[in-house]
C-alpha cells in the first residue's frame, strides 16, 4: 500500500494562472521528492487599476512518502 501526503502551497506569478500553478510545483519540488499532483484549490488575482498585475494560486501538493512503491 502506498501512503501520499499533501501539503499546501502559495504561489504566484505575472503571467497567468497556469504559470503560478507550475511555480507552486517548482516550490514544493525544492523541498520534497516524488510529486504525484497538484490541486488547485483557489485562484485570485491582483488589480492595478483596470489590469491583472499578479496571478495566485494555493494549491494543494501531493507526494508519495519515501520507501513507498506506486501502486
Amino acid at each position: 500500500m502506498s501512503m501520499l501526503k499533501v501539503i499546501e502551497v502559495l504561489a504566484e506569478s505575472d503571467e497567468g494562472f497556469d504559470a503560478a500553478a507550475r511555480a507552486a510545483v517548482a516550490q514544493a519540488a525544492q523541498s520534497v521528492r516524488n510529486i504525484k499532483s497538484v490541486y488547485i484549490k483557489e485562484m485570485n488575482a491582483q488589480v492595478d487599476g483596470d489590469v491583472i498585475t499578479r496571478y495566485r494560486v494555493n494549491a494543494k501538493i501531493s507526494f508519495l512518502l519515501e520507501d513507498q512503491t506506486a501502486g
